[in-house]
């Protein structure tokens, strides 16, 4: 079948050949139709007044010569503008360098080939006339002698150098380095100089997260709570563990020393109160009242009353030595997270996870003033041991608050960016944050400023996410520091010297 069809097309072409050379028309060609159509469609749109003549090869070629030389120009002035003029060592080195010589403009190379170059060339010289007629440079051209403050490999040829020692201000980059100058300049520093903190010892012993932590008022050695329902005394100097008390079936959550009884108290989520006689290493009294787990304790520096805060969003003042509960101190709407006391009103300072911090009056048993500043759950209070004011902290944006005693007068904001769970001052003026992340901030309390940022390391064996801190106090010196974290280590921090 397909022998049938190759001779039936052959002949078919064939007719038309034929039929084509006995009429005697020929088909143009396609560059005479091309070159028709051009001069149509300028005749059609291009007006009477047009200074463009007939589109012919030649204006064709001229067209495209100067659009190449617009292109090329603007190229040698984008990447040879500010290397005008050639460094003196450059130069020399040109011109004393060895080898053959130049070949000369528009001829070949040595092996008789012709210089691919040669239109190049000729454009070059062209806009180098144009340009140096304008009074502008157009290539590297011979430099001047070098003077005592030269030496710049590139120069520009247009611009002249600023003195020594000067700089030119109008760049983008000296600019820009001004702005940061003055940023950098601008930065608050504290005012009084404190010593950066490093570690010290880790001290390993609990096998839960270690909660609470009171130093004894001989500064010997200090007593640590964690949710291993464990309470731990250990050596301060040596960091040795010297006696375990056992008692809680909870997690431990609050630690005081007595200064003036040799009494240690402590508090859990058991809902349990108790006083251990550190003579006799023994649970002497209990105090039974709270009706949830107790988060936080605080003992009163000149009365013996014990206040307890917790879950059932009350504080409770209790007499030390009858276990009487002298006062139900309620008005939060959530759990009670941090309790201090101090020595004249208010005598007791509360804050809770309802973002509220109450000062309450101890001879009243009612609440003075409400600070509602903070956004987020407050859980940490710290009172400085010399000035009559303290801090407070919560979670997000100048999360630490510094107050002034007795009406609770806002005096600054800082700004730790994260949950803070612990916050310690000592008698030198250093405000220590604790974080949930395990990022821990050192500020000057009087100015707010932090002057230390550190990131706890969780021990081996323990997960990322264990690097919280949750327990922090400084010892009675305020050289030390003691964190407690959830990696279920204890961890000492000192000046550095």
């Amino acid at each position: 079948m397909a022998a049938e069809i190759h001779p039936h097309v052959n002949g078919s072409a064939s007719t038309a050949a034929e039929a084509s050379s006995s009429t005697g028309v020929s088909l143009p060609s396609l560059s005479s139709l091309l070159a028709s159509s051009a001069s149509r469609t300028q005749s059609l749109f291009a007006s009477s007044s047009s200074p463009f003549s007939a589109i012919t090869s030649t204006s064709r070629s001229s067209a495209f010569e100067e659009s190449s030389k617009a292109h090329l120009a603007s190229k040698i002035v984008g990447e040879y503008g500010d290397a005008t003029i050639l460094h003196p060592a450059i130069q020399s080195q040109q011109l004393n360098q060895a080898g053959p010589g130049r070949p000369a403009k528009g001829k070949g190379r040595d092996d008789g080939t012709a210089g691919s170059n040669t239109l190049e060339s000729e454009w070059i010289e062209d806009i180098e006339k144009k340009r140096g007629a304008n009074g502008a440079t157009a290539g590297p051209s011979v430099a001047p002698p070098p003077s005592a403050n030269g030496g710049a490999l590139i120069k520009h040829s247009d611009q002249k150098l600023p003195p020594p020692g000067e700089y030119d201000r109008s760049s983008s980059l000296s600019m820009a380095l001004q702005l940061k100058r003055r940023q950098l300049d601008n930065v608050a520093k504290p005012e009084v100089y404190h010593p950066r903190w490093k570690l010290s010892r880790v001290i390993a012993g609990h096998l839960g997260w270690v909660r609470a932590i009171a130093v004894d008022p001989g500064n010997q050695w200090f007593a640590t709570g964690a949710g291993d329902r464990m309470i731990k005394i250990w050596d301060l100097a040596s960091g040795e563990l010297k006696l375990s008390l056992t008692g809680h079936i909870s997690a431990v959550r609050g630690l005081a020393v007595s200064d003036r009884h040799p009494y240690l108290f402590s508090c859990g989520e058991d809902k349990m109160v108790k006083c251990w006689d550190l003579e006799q290493n023994k649970v002497i009294r209990q105090y039974h009242g709270h009706l949830s787990g107790i988060y936080s304790l605080a003992l009163h520096p000149t009365l013996d009353v014990l206040v307890t805060a917790g879950r059932d969003a009350s504080a409770r003042v209790w007499d030390m030595r009858t276990r009487a509960q002298v006062h139900v101190l309620s008005g939060h709407t959530g759990t009670v997270a941090s309790v201090q006391c101090q020595d004249s009103d208010p005598q007791v300072i509360t804050g809770s996870m309802d973002s509220t911090v109450r000062l309450w009056d101890l001879a009243a048993g009612k609440s003075m003033t409400t600070l509602t500043h903070h956004k987020k759950s407050v859980r940490a209070i710290a009172t400085h041991p010399t000035k009559f004011s303290f801090a407070s902290g919560s979670a997000g944006g100048n999360n630490i608050k510094t107050w002034v005693c007795p009406e609770g007068t806002l005096f600054g904001n800082m700004a730790h960016e994260t949950i803070v769970n612990t916050m310690s001052v000592n008698a030198d003026g250093v405000l220590f944050s604790g974080g949930d992340n395990g990022s821990m901030k050192f500020f000057d309390y009087t100015s707010g400023i932090p002057f230390q940022t550190l990131d706890d390391t969780p021990q081996p064996g323990s997960l990322d996410a264990e690097s919280g801190i949750m327990a922090s106090t400084f010892d009675r010196t305020g050289t030390r520091l003691l964190t407690g974290c959830c990696d279920k280590s204890i961890k000492v921090w000192k000046e550095e010297s």
